[in-house]
């Protein structure tokens, strides 16, 4: 989707809010919140199909002593699963706080001292389908609503040139595609933009962010000579409201197309800044969402990868040093940037999935499994 198409889509919220003098005509414009607080901008890293709380962020020493042991009691759980299986990752205590982090996030743990490690999560069924919805828009079977879509809606955004809400996602989309980033019943403007970020060159990471034919002072005469046609359209319908809401989308189209160029342009970071994030695709999307949020944007959602990269049925020891050895370094290097700029006392930085995984192992079974006892299942009970 292209900015223009981005901006056009926000036309049925523009018109909702029309008629509304308290509203205005822009229903991105920023809001003062009714409690007032810390936190001006989120950013959710969603490690989309499950990681293992038990092998990053949630040690149980227990495991350890009934490893190999069937438990007292059996959990239903998705597929079958026997005897207890301890970490195959060492823990150790990080920062004044001591907080326990797995050998799999050296650089997030050492910043441990600004994290708060939640313990306490559960879902309602061990199935990605449902259990990304209620994460992300709090029903596993109703539609609702993003998290982004109500934060935008009720707080508007920072920055009128850029979406209020933005999910990257490198190569595709996760499950349930664009669901997990829907506005629902709430006008289109506050729905998410999606953006694949595993193209570097911004021009291709938002399709048709520029038009190449056309000059930028050429296209601001166009759209000039535009408004005044409709501005003479519009005297003569008695300033309709929802007319102007209409007019004012090609204007917005007009400038997220300039500012996204800038936003997504990682060229224009010093050299020490992206080496510290890294090269690779996570790298990239860190420093994008840094950026973004730097320029305003309300709610920035950050995903490993298309379909569900953390769901390690099987050579879970293996997947999850690959897939925290991508990321353990540019969240890292997110927080400490986002400190920096002084930006980490007003930005909620969230990391997780949408459940957690068994401190049983899973037994093999006819399929993509068959003959391997080194994975975890689906642990919807707590993570």
């Amino acid at each position: 989707m292209g900015m223009g198409a981005v901006a056009l889509n926000g036309i049925p919220g523009l018109v909702a809010r029309a008629g509304n003098p308290d509203l205005g005509l822009n229903p991105l414009a920023p809001r003062p919140a009714q409690f007032p607080g810390k936190a001006r901008h989120v950013i959710h890293l969603f490690m989309n199909g499950g990681p293992s709380h038990l092998d990053t962020f949630d040690p149980k020493p227990e495991l350890t002593r009934l490893h190999g042991k069937e438990l007292p009691k059996m959990l239903r759980t998705e597929r079958p699963t026997g005897a207890a299986w301890k970490s195959p990752f060492k823990f150790r205590n990080y920062g004044q706080c001591g907080l326990e982090v797995s050998e799999l996030f050296p650089h997030v743990g050492a910043m441990a001292d600004d994290l708060c490690v939640i313990r306490s999560m559960h879902a309602d069924v061990p199935n990605h389908e449902p259990s990304l919805l209620l994460m992300n828009c709090g029903d596993g079977r109703l539609v609702r609503p993003a998290m982004g879509s109500w934060i935008t809606y009720g707080l508007g955004t920072e920055n009128q040139n850029l979406p209020g809400f933005v999910a990257m996602c490198p190569g595709g989309f996760p499950i349930q595609e664009t669901q997990n980033w829907q506005a629902a019943f709430l006008p289109g403007v506050f729905q998410g933009t999606y953006v694949d970020t595993k193209e570097t060159d911004p021009r291709k990471l938002i399709e048709h962010i520029e038009r190449n034919q056309v000059g930028e002072r050429s296209q601001r005469r166009q759209l000039d000579f535009l408004r005044e046609i409709n501005d003479r359209h519009l005297r003569e319908r008695q300033n309709d409201a929802r007319l102007e809401a209409r007019l004012q989308s090609f204007e917005l189209a007009y400038r997220m197309q300039m500012e996204a160029t800038d936003a997504f342009n990682l060229s224009r970071e010093p050299e020490e800044i992206r080496r510290m994030y890294g090269s690779g695709t996570q790298g990239r999307q860190m420093l994008i969402a840094r950026r973004l949020i730097e320029r305003g944007v309300r709610f920035v959602q950050v995903w490993h990868g298309a379909g569900q990269p953390w769901d390690n049925h099987d050579d879970l020891e293996k997947n999850h040093k690959r897939l925290a050895r991508e990321c353990d370094q540019p969240i890292a290097a997110l927080l400490k940037d986002l400190k920096m700029r002084g930006l980490l006392e007003e930005t909620l930085v969230i990391w997780g999935g949408e459940f957690g995984r068994t401190p049983t192992v899973e037994m093999p079974k006819p399929g993509a499994n068959q003959g391997r006892i080194n994975g975890r299942d689906h642990n919807h009970y707590g993570f």
